[in-house]
């Protein structure tokens, strides 16, 4: 029987999410888990996963341990005789039709020199396989460190990274919108109206006001491209204080450049207690430009891009709060904390007013 040992609490973090190959998507309406996720809803067997990798050239597996985070799909993190991986098996959130796009931007980033997590093919050229009748598919393993508290130099480190894969993704020619975009934010709110009142009194009035002013003042005609959506620090790697890679590209679309650097002013800029750091967010800003620096218009654009990427993630968090299925092995994440950092956009903060 296939040993399942144990895998370090500091090798998890050193890997956690680089095979998130899947989170993403949107359910039937349109409302998606928020950002971090891994978790295991599918129990793999041994002789399942056997038969699986009987399909690849990665040896057979000599250690194989469920990843229990997050709130979308089944992860695994995998050692062979031929070296470490992960397997992901996409749950039902998941739409089959937007892996090939997934899967195939990451390839687009390998081959441009960006350092993330690779797609492997089985023997006959395919990225995806199936476990119990579902998408699977097996990433390699990235190495770095993820930060849990990124500092100033760290800040700056990311918005490089962001620059870079931004970059890279030039070219890739394939589209899927992002149906996570600020066009579907009205409809998500109008479904979670009492789930954010149950969150807070009176929440729902408050952000009823930023979905109208956001709607009201989102800038058109920004560079555009892939984007990734969801580039939190848990999913962007570090060797030291250098940038080392970026992970889980599944909320992945084309959109506004400057809107995915306005995501990372939120997940990197704050503190605990809900202050919005200005130092952080011009490190970042500052590191993104060293590579690619922003037009006028982007520059201008990023306050209310930056409320916009609040609402997203808070929406997204208030849907998961009441949908983690039972039983499994996750945790949602707090939709306050991004209800604190619209209370920020919502008082009109300049992120980059002059230094006193």
């Amino acid at each position: 029987m296939l040993a399942r040992r144990r895998v370090a609490a500091r090798t998890m973090r050193l890997a956690r999410a680089a095979a998130s190959l899947g989170r993403a998507l949107l359910d039937a309406q349109g409302d998606a888990p928020d950002h971090s996720g891994m978790a295991v809803y599918t129990d793999i067997s041994d002789a399942e996963l056997d038969a699986f990798l009987k399909g690849y050239d990665i040896g057979a597996a000599t250690a194989f341990k469920g990843i229990a985070e997050g709130v979308e799909n089944s992860n695994f993190l995998m050692e062979t005789e031929r070296g470490r991986y992960f397997l992901t098996v996409y749950e039902r959130r998941v739409r089959r039709e937007d892996l090939p796009f997934f899967l195939g931007f990451m390839q687009h980033l390998a081959a441009h020199g960006f350092p993330s997590a690779t797609p492997i093919a089985d023997r006959g050229g395919r990225l995806l396989g199936e476990i119990r009748g579902k998408p699977a598919a097996i990433v390699g393993f990235l190495t770095g460190l993820s930060v849990r508290r990124p500092t100033v130099d760290h800040c700056r480190e990311a918005g490089r990274g962001l620059a870079w894969l931004h970059e890279a993704g030039q070219g890739f020619a394939s589209r899927r919108e992002n149906d996570l975009g600020n066009a579907r934010w009205p409809t998500m709110f109008a479904g979670l109206k009492a789930e954010a009142d149950a969150l807070k009194p009176g929440l729902a009035d408050l952000v009823a006001g930023d979905v109208a002013r956001i709607a009201a003042g989102w800038p058109r005609g920004l560079p555009e491209g892939v984007i990734h959506a969801d580039y939190f620090p848990d999913n962007v790697f570090f060797r030291g204080r250098e940038f080392a890679g970026a992970i889980d590209f599944y909320f992945a679309a084309c959109d506004a450049l400057a809107y995915d650097l306005a995501i990372a002013l939120n997940a990197w800029c704050f503190e605990p207690d809900g202050s919005f750091n200005l130092t952080a967010a011009r490190a970042l800003v500052a590191g993104y430009e060293s590579r690619r620096p922003l037009s006028r218009e982007e520059r201008a654009a990023l306050p209310i891009l930056a409320h916009g990427a609040a609402l997203r993630f808070f929406l997204t968090r208030l849907h998961d709060w009441e949908a983690t299925p039972p039983g499994a092995l996750v945790r949602p994440k707090d939709p306050l904390e991004y209800e604190r950092k619209l209370a920020v956009h919502r008082a009109g903060v300049d992120l980059f007013q002059p230094a006193p």
